[in-house]
């Protein structure tokens, strides 16, 4: 078993090299047809001895790979990893369960970056239940990842981006005081503070400020989700605008751009005479029960219930 254990951090070695190398075939290249003495080198300069304490995988790895170069290596090494006792659920405590416990956690951190760098948002949640076992349930028996808080921000903003707004406060709420003062952490809460205001300039204006380099990956899915809730605004304060002012607006930095959202995002927009028009997107009047009466059988129900109490 610690052979099987020792190729695995051998691969997981050979990706976090050759992807901060930037070399995207050997990214997908197999291990084995490697010479086994190159592959020792390169073992012994990214991780150490078999069982060092060096195991963090470097998120600014990750981000240098490729999305069509997804490592199959990493699979394999997955699968693994569900033969060892010491790993969750069990948490056998085997002579070599903190380093096993290290490199997976390692793993599944690779493996969350990755699957934020190819915008897969299915898998990047997977990973992340995955990982926030080993964030979670291991506090005490290895010590804490230097990834951790920059992955769970990284979590937040994309709740943010996809405008899940009680995930968001949920997610938060899980998490320890000390950690919000983590700049990851306070960058998150602070983007979503304005989100909330709608000082969307503010929001863009920090895209380029973003604590962390795994962030930017997701401000231009935050972006996106702006632009719609300015669109949504627009068409319901505006009967129309000028081309130029909902270009600005919305952020567009040329006439197409603008037309082309319209085409994709807003099929109920209609532009005429260089002017925006929004009569077709407003809200139409709900025929249901009128409010007074709704609001004076609530009372009264409150006032009998008052009565029996």
């Amino acid at each position: 078993m610690d052979g099987e254990l020792d190729e695995a951090m051998r691969k997981l070695a050979w990706l976090n090299f050759d992807c901060s190398r930037n070399e995207f075939g050997s990214c997908v290249a197999s291990p084995g047809s490697r010479s086994s003495s190159a592959k020792d080198r390169v073992y012994e300069r990214v991780l150490g001895d078999p069982w060092g304490a060096n195991f963090s995988v470097g998120i600014g790895d990750v981000l240098s790979m490729h999305p069509r170069n997804v490592p199959i290596e990493l699979r394999l090494i997955r699968v693994l990893l569900t033969k060892f006792p010491s790993l969750p659920p069990t948490f056998e405590m085997t002579p070599n369960a903190v380093e096993l416990l290290k490199f997976a956690r390692a793993v599944y951190e690779f493996a969350v970056i990755l699957s934020m760098e190819m915008k897969d948002q299915e898998a990047f949640e997977r990973d992340l239940v995955q990982l926030k076992v080993f964030y979670m349930d291991t506090r005490g028996m290895i010590p804490p990842s230097p990834d951790e808080y920059p992955i769970l921000g990284l979590n937040l903003m994309r709740l943010l981006a996809e405008n899940r707004i009680a995930e968001f406060h949920t997610e938060l709420e899980l998490l320890p005081l000390g950690a919000l003062h983590h700049p990851c952490i306070k960058y998150a809460v602070e983007l979503e503070q304005a989100f909330m205001e709608g000082t969307y300039n503010r929001l863009i204006n920090d895209r380029q400020a973003v604590p962390h380099e795994s962030y930017r990956y997701v401000m231009d899915l935050l972006a996106e989700t702006i632009r719609d809730e300015m669109a949504d605004c627009s068409g319901q304060a505006y009967d129309h605008l000028p081309v130029n002012d909902a270009m600005e607006m919305l952020m567009f930095s040329s006439d197409q751009q603008l037309l082309e959202y319209i085409s994709e995002r807003q099929h109920e927009w209609e532009v005429q005479n260089r002017l925006v028009l929004f009569h077709m997107a407003k809200s139409q009047p709900r025929v249901g029960v009128h409010s007074f009466e709704l609001i004076k059988q609530s009372l009264c129900y409150a006032q009998e219930l008052e009565q029996v109490v």
